[in-house]
């Protein structure tokens, strides 16, 4: 699982038939303090997320498709939460 903020929207004119009626968002990808990592995510939303918000991403094709109901959907990350608060204890 990874950390991650909600930053736009993917469209595709063209693209395999699971993806119809299903959202695809772009997620850049936080550490756990919530900072940007530089790295960034194409996922199927699962959840309902919008713009800005702090999800949780399933990064791993087999348990995606497992959420998404699907053998064999060309799928490999997911959201699966959305965040509401991080509380990072000190050590």
């Amino acid at each position: 699982m990874k950390l991650g903020r909600v930053t736009g929207t993917v469209v595709s004119t063209i693209s395999a038939p699971f993806f119809d009626g299903r959202r695809l968002l772009t997620v850049d990808l936080l550490d756990p303090a919530g900072t940007p990592t530089g790295a960034y995510l194409i996922c199927v939303d699962a959840v309902d997320a919008g713009a800005g918000e702090t999800v949780l991403v399933l990064d791993e094709g087999s348990s995606a498709r497992q959420i998404l109901k699907s053998d064999n959907a060309p799928v490999r990350a997911v959201i699966v939460g959305i965040i509401d608060e991080i509380t990072l204890e000190e050590e």
